[in-house]
């Protein structure tokens, strides 16, 4: 029984040695799963543990405490999000093209992204207190700002938008409709049913969002009409 013990102590030791970067992420990983489901206080730093290929101080050691380990997920939930929108070089779209591209990238990585989604209500939930903490974040999140600004201002120079665009206040209208899209899903299928939720519907509902922000956008803009297929 306690060779068994020590084989294994020797086995997490040497692959902490060999790639201390990969047992790194499989920490963020599976703590990201933890954090998810039960918040920063239910979260069990043990069960995380028990999970991976380390122990619990070997966890104190790369993130300093549960809550550097939070911090931690946080901003790696905060860094895929804004690496999907990033892949998408827009720059040679002409206006119009490439903010629809930039609206329907931001519906689809908040769909791909459940676990973002959970961890952003947790922390709505703290305030933003461990979020506001971070270096990093603001500095992933500048990027998809940067992208709208100079979409904007190309649309505005070409005048196909008009003068008072904030991309700042587009980015606000497209985030809020695809977070709701997954962050209130259990709630509103519960209440109305899954049909919006099927792959079609959802490719109905991004059309919609299409709509509204180059409604408010676009100078002669002509949404589809409810009837029309996507």
């Amino acid at each position: 029984m306690g060779g068994s013990t020590g084989d294994a102590s020797i086995k997490r030791k040497t692959s902490w040695k060999k790639d201390p970067e990969a047992v790194r992420q499989d920490i963020l990983t599976i703590a990201t799963q933890e954090f998810a489901a039960h918040g920063l206080s239910g979260a069990n730093i043990n069960e995380i543990a028990r999970q991976t290929s380390t122990s619990k101080r070997m966890i104190y050691y790369y993130f300093g405490d549960k809550e550097g380990l939070y911090c931690s997920v946080l901003e790696g939930v905060y860094a895929t999000l804004r690496a999907r929108e990033d892949e998408l070089d827009v720059a040679g779209l002409e206006p119009v093209a490439a903010l629809r591209r930039l609206i329907e990238a931001t519906f689809e990585a908040h769909v791909r992204a459940p676990h973002f989604i959970r961890l952003v209500m947790i922390e709505n939930i703290h305030n933003a207190e461990y979020l506001r903490k971070s270096e990093i974040v603001p500095k992933l999140n500048r990027s998809i700002i940067e992208k709208l600004e100079d979409v904007c201002a190309r649309g505005k120079a070409a005048g196909l938008f008009r003068e008072g665009v904030d991309a700042l206040e587009l980015h606000w209208l497209t985030s809020s409709f695809s977070f709701y899209n997954v962050s209130n899903r259990a709630t509103f299928s519960a209440s109305f049913g899954e049909t919006l939720y099927s792959e079609s519907r959802q490719t109905h509902l991004i059309e919609r969002l299409v709509d509204l922000v180059l409604g408010t956008v676009v100078i002669g803009y002509e949404p589809r009409s409810w009837n029309d297929p996507v």
